[in-house]
């Protein structure tokens, strides 16, 4: 299958107020690389969507802002003219056409012309794998069956980006790790420029070669996986992005004091201080061996590993320990951290 180059853009003091008043997006400069995968990731409202609706050409920026495909300005031209293909979180498929049917809609749109359509839709349904299902009603298609025919649709007009609004939401989490891995296979194989809305961090860190965070119609953070995960740029990010964390005390005399313990700190004395890490940054000890001690409250088997729930005074964290190792509520035990792993607050 043909994919034409993935397309450079760039969106540059782009905001959005709708009819009623409503501020959906502050203005927002950003530039996503040709055959980059870009993950828009945030809580309900916070501008994703919003934002892929502007770069779709579903919605228009306010006065003054632009988008450019490519350094050429789009910003006027409807979603047709724009050579991109989108899938919903609905899917948003035809109930009264059949699979290839479909597929093809798209290039039917665009004036192609009937055979030319049915062969490049049996195409794109055989690169998916679903080439057996094109006769089908939509109906009789399963939840994964029918993403993919949503995501063939998307290819079949052969874009210059592609881009998803949270497409595996209303699958099962078995399903949805599986489709997502062969959404990544798929997007890099063709190296065409997508962007991906999800509010699943989890997503975000297996898809994006960057992450958008965004909060409240701005950009939070814009980093690699990695970046956003180890050096996240506030505490909002830390809280979203995985989870973190958070022991309250007082420095004094170059140490943090705490209800479960202390530690070397070397800032200035404070009447408050936080040091914040990752669940995976710590590791339980024998209550001697170690300068923090807390209560087990509670232990959850997730089966690769555990999830423990520790206490110290009015301190509640989350740690991970090996699957096979022994703990119960209520056991005493102690908490070793690598200084060298604390997040950003």
């Amino acid at each position: 299958m043909i994919i034409p180059h993935g397309a450079a853009i760039s969106l540059s003091g782009c905001a959005k107020t709708f009819a009623d008043g409503t501020r959906a997006l502050e203005p927002l400069d950003l530039s996503i690389a040709a055959g980059e995968t870009l993950v828009l990731l945030g809580p309900s409202g916070c501008g994703k969507t919003t934002t892929l609706r502007i770069i779709a050409g579903l919605e228009a920026p306010d006065t003054g802002g632009t988008v450019a495909f490519d350094g050429t300005d789009v910003t006027r031209l409807p979603i047709e003219k724009r050579h991109v293909g989108m899938v919903f979180q609905s899917y948003a498929l035809f109930p009264n056409m059949s699979v290839i049917e479909n597929v093809a809609y798209g290039l039917r749109v665009r004036g192609v012309p009937r055979a030319e359509r049915l062969r490049r839709a049996a195409e794109v349904l055989e690169m998916m794998r679903i080439g057996t299902l094109s006769a089908r009603r939509i109906d009789q298609l399963s939840g994964g069956q029918r993403q993919r025919v949503a995501l063939a649709r998307a290819l079949a007009v052969r874009p210059r980006a592609i881009l998803l609004d949270e497409p595996l939401t209303a699958l099962d989490a078995a399903l949805r790790e599986h489709l997502r891995a062969e959404i990544d296979a798929l997007l890099r194989s063709l190296a065409i420029t997508a962007i991906y809305v999800t509010h699943d961090q989890a997503e975000a860190l297996a898809l994006g070669d960057r992450i958008v965070v965004m909060r409240q119609g701005a950009i939070a953070q814009i980093g690699t996986p990695r970046e956003v995960y180890f050096r996240p740029a506030d505490a909002f990010v830390a809280g979203f992005v995985g989870v973190t964390n958070r022991l309250e005390g007082q420095v004094r005399d170059g140490r943090f004091e705490t209800a479960a313990g202390t530690l070397p700190h070397p800032g200035a004395a404070s009447a408050e201080a936080v040091i914040a890490f990752r669940p995976e940054s710590a590791r339980l000890c024998r209550r001697d061996e170690a300068p923090l001690r807390f209560t087990v409250a509670q232990v959850h088997f997730l089966g690769a590993r555990q999830r423990v729930v520790l206490t110290a005074g009015v301190s509640r964290i989350v740690v991970e320990a090996e699957p096979q190792e022994p703990i119960a509520v209520g056991d005493e035990v102690g908490l070793i951290l690598d200084p060298s792993r604390l997040v950003p607050v």
